[in-house]
C-alpha cells in the first residue's frame, strides 16, 4: 500500500502509509531516519520479524500511547480504539504527525499531501505526543 493516509491516531493528527520514502518526501527528512511503525498487534509485529525481549512483553501488549524503541526500531502497538480498526485493515502502517517540519499542524498541508482522509466522530486535532521508551532484554530507559 503507497497510499497516504491522513488519520487522528490514538495520540495525535497523523500521516500514515507503508511507503516510508514518500513519506520522508512529505516530511522533508533524510531517508535514513526512521518513522514509527504502528502495528495493530503484537502477533503481526513478530511474524514480520520483530522480537521483543520476554520480560517487556505484557508491558507491549498493555501499554497506551507509547512507542518502543527495540534494536534501533521505533515500535508502536494499538490494540483498541478507531486508529486500531485502521491499522487491522492493513496490519501495520509508519506514521508520523500531519504537520510541516518542525510546524503544528494545518490542515491544508496534510489534506494537500494525504491520498486518502479518514475522519472519525473525533474529527482531526493535534494531541500530545506518545511517550518513548527504549528497551533491551536488561533494562528500560525513558527518552520522551
Amino acid at each position: 500500500m503507497n497510499q497516504v493516509i491522513l488519520a487522528q491516531t490514538d495520540t495525535t493528527v497523523g500521516l500514515l502509509s507503508q511507503d516510508d520514502k514518500k513519506l520522508s518526501e512529505i516530511k522533508e527528512r533524510p531517508l535514513h531516519k526512521p518513522f514509527i511503525q504502528s502495528f495493530d498487534s503484537l502477533e503481526t509485529y513478530t511474524k514480520m520479524g520483530g522480537r521483543v525481549p520476554n520480560r517487556h512483553k505484557n508491558r507491549l501488549r498493555r501499554s497506551k500511547s507509547t512507542t518502543y524503541v527495540i534494536n534501533n526500531k521505533a515500535v508502536r502497538i494499538v490494540r483498541d480504539g478507531l486508529h486500531h480498526q485502521l491499522l487491522s485493515k492493513y496490519g501495520w502502517l509508519y506514521s508520523t504527525s500531519a504537520n510541516e517540519k518542525g510546524k503544528s499542524f494545518v490542515r491544508s498541508f496534510a489534506q494537500e499531501h494525504a491520498d486518502l482522509v479518514v475522519e472519525d466522530e473525533r474529527w482531526l486535532f493535534e494531541g500530545a505526543a506518545s511517550n518513548i521508551y527504549k528497551i533491551n532484554r536488561r533494562k528500560i530507559r525513558r527518552l520522551r
